[in-house]
């Protein structure tokens, strides 16, 4: 136990992680594309319902806008989050409440220094 507790005190680097998603759950929970393009890297994958296609950032965020002008969000709560085996890909897995139907929301997100950028995202019905 007290090297274990060395290990975490010595280096940190060691402790496992989370990135922190704030930004991005507000930004679906509000259905706010723009916001939600910040996190966008250069090229993201997008995957809704059964239209999947590789967009530039700014394409994509318009992908979005007209996903969030037909199902406006009414909540949206994550309900998982994890990490790869390498650390630095993460995946956050959530539900989205429109005003008629409900969505299962993948997100994969890579890690670049200190800031974590989606490279897929993915809207499934539930």
């Amino acid at each position: 136990m007290k090297t274990l507790l060395f290990l975490i005190a010595f280096f940190p680097s060691l402790a496992w992680v989370q990135p922190d998603l704030d930004g991005i759950n507000q930004a679906l929970r509000s259905g706010n594309a723009d916001a939600l393009g910040v996190y966008f890297a250069p090229t993201v994958e997008i995957a809704i319902l059964d239209k999947e296609d590789r967009y530039a950032k700014a394409d994509a965020v318009r992908v979005m806008k007209d996903f969030f002008s037909q199902n406006r969000p009414s909540s949206f709560s994550q309900v998982h989050q994890g990490e790869s085996k390498g650390g630095n890909m993460h995946y956050a897995i959530g539900e989205l409440q429109s005003s008629g139907s409900s969505y299962r929301v993948y997100l994969l997100l890579q890690e670049s220094g200190n800031s974590y950028s989606i490279q897929q995202l993915r809207i499934d019905r539930e």
